[in-house]
């Protein structure tokens, strides 16, 4: 499927975005490992997501789904799951992965996880390296890609492990390994990431220090059962700011949007840039910050993006391009070199497509920069990556003709249902056949 997105009207109402993706695949983990029955609200009904929901079925949970964005998951304990008999897949699902080599790492039951196409040529060795260190074995295709084949009736021993890039993924690994570890694991970070595994450890009973940055978790504990409310996904919400902040009239509120503080990079930069972004409505759910966000049409200048901010928007950045593109004065980022290795080289595609566009982006190995000017119409590529292509949607509203956006199929894994809540928000935005 591609869509075809041109400038539609000023962007208002109050929208409420699907559940936070990284909050919906911890929560259906940790409830599966907990003592007790654990209900989830929220929980984003997209691809990934229920993909890890699908694999933990396939481990011998019992989950149930009431109604959409909620399930009831009947925990086995830390000890209770039983051998797949087959494959586990993943899907598109790079967080679920990894947290899951982590976790399956400490089993008595061999398991091999599989992904698509996109998965499949994705880094894993920045994972199953540190876990062997911890006595996990896990086999993967040449060059570190999956499928991750992990041995079960391994002794996996606590390590004081510090990473050498800033990654929530791979720290969550080895805190879900160091569950079912001898000792205490602890995690240190080159720069704090999102805390999403601490804080629900904590709140599923789990006994753990953490700070930013930082974080020791003893082995052998039992976890118990809870009850989540997911918050609405940040990333999701980031190109509802973007296209609020870029076309002139908009005034949108996005309803009880996750304010992880290890999140919220973009937030940061788009304030820096001029953004009229504010927070209202301010609460804290299982132990996650949120608020409405309500974003009005601002001038944007451009700027250099500090780089103490790139690990808090790793996500967010196909977003911020679109942002500078329509800013006054180029964007510089750096340190970003993380973008290479993401669903797509995601540097390499957001600065194909604004130059399909008629802009100019001068590209570095970790970072760009962006010159910002009129948008004209043109065909761009998602490159099978749902950010991607939300981007591009977000910059046709300020473009002078219309964009095709190839193949967007993908956008399912992560917010289904963007098109219509973008086109009752005003966005000019339709489906079309692939030619």
């Amino acid at each position: 499927m591609d869509w075809r997105a041109r400038a539609g009207a000023p962007l208002r109402g109050t929208l409420a975005i699907p559940g936070d993706k990284s909050v919906s695949h911890r929560a259906v983990m940790f409830a599966a490992l907990a003592d007790g029955t654990s209900r989830i609200d929220g929980f984003l009904e997209g691809e990934d997501t229920r993909a890890t929901a699908a694999i933990f079925a396939r481990l011998g949970v019992r989950i149930e789904t009431p109604s959409p964005s909620r399930r009831i998951v009947h925990g086995v304990g830390i000890d209770g799951l039983r051998a797949p008999d087959g494959p586990l897949d993943c899907g598109n699902a790079g967080t679920g992965m990894r947290l899951l080599a982590g976790l399956l790492a400490g089993q008595r039951f061999d398991a091999v996880l599989v992904g698509d196409a996109s998965l499949s040529k994705r880094p894993m060795r920045r994972v199953t390296v540190p876990l062997a260190k911890m006595g996990a074995r896990i086999d993967t295709e040449e060059g570190g890609v999956p499928p991750l084949r992990i041995h079960g009736g391994q002794r996996l021993v606590g390590i004081d492990h510090t990473l050498e890039v800033a990654s929530a993924q791979v720290k969550s690994a080895l805190l879900l390994a160091g569950l079912y570890a001898d000792g205490e694991t602890v995690v240190r970070e080159p720069h704090p990431t999102r805390d999403y595994t601490e804080r629900m450890l904590a709140a599923f009973g789990a006994d753990i220090e953490f700070s930013p940055g930082y974080a020791r978790l003893r082995g052998g504990q039992r976890l118990r059962a809870t009850d989540v409310a997911v918050p609405a996904d940040f990333s999701s919400a980031a190109f509802f700011m973007v296209a609020a902040s870029i076309v002139p009239g908009s005034e949108l509120r996005l309803s009880q949007v996750g304010l992880n503080p290890r999140r919220t990079g973009l937030l940061q930069a788009l304030r820096m840039m001029g953004a009229d972004i504010r927070e209202e409505n301010a609460a804290t759910h299982g132990g996650e910050p949120v608020a409405d966000l309500l974003v009005r049409y601002a001038p944007l200048r451009g700027i250099e993006v500090p780089e103490a901010l790139v690990p808090d928007m790793i996500d967010e950045f196909p977003a911020l391009f679109v942002a500078a593109a329509c800013a006054d004065g180029p964007t510089v980022v750096r340190g970003a070199a993380e973008l290479r290795v993401k669903e797509s080289d995601r540097l390499a595609s957001m600065a194909a497509g604004l130059r399909t566009l008629g802009l100019r982006i001068d590209e570095t190995p970790d970072g760009a920069t962006i010159f910002p000017g009129a948008l004209r119409g043109g065909a761009v590529e998602s490159h099978d990556d749902h950010r991607i292509a939300m981007a591009f949607a977000a910059a046709a509203q300020r473009a002078e003709g219309e964009v095709l956006i190839r193949d967007v199929a993908n956008v399912a894994t992560s917010f289904p249902g963007f098109d219509a809540l973008a086109r009752g928000a005003g966005f000019g935005l339709e489906n079309a056949a692939v030619e």
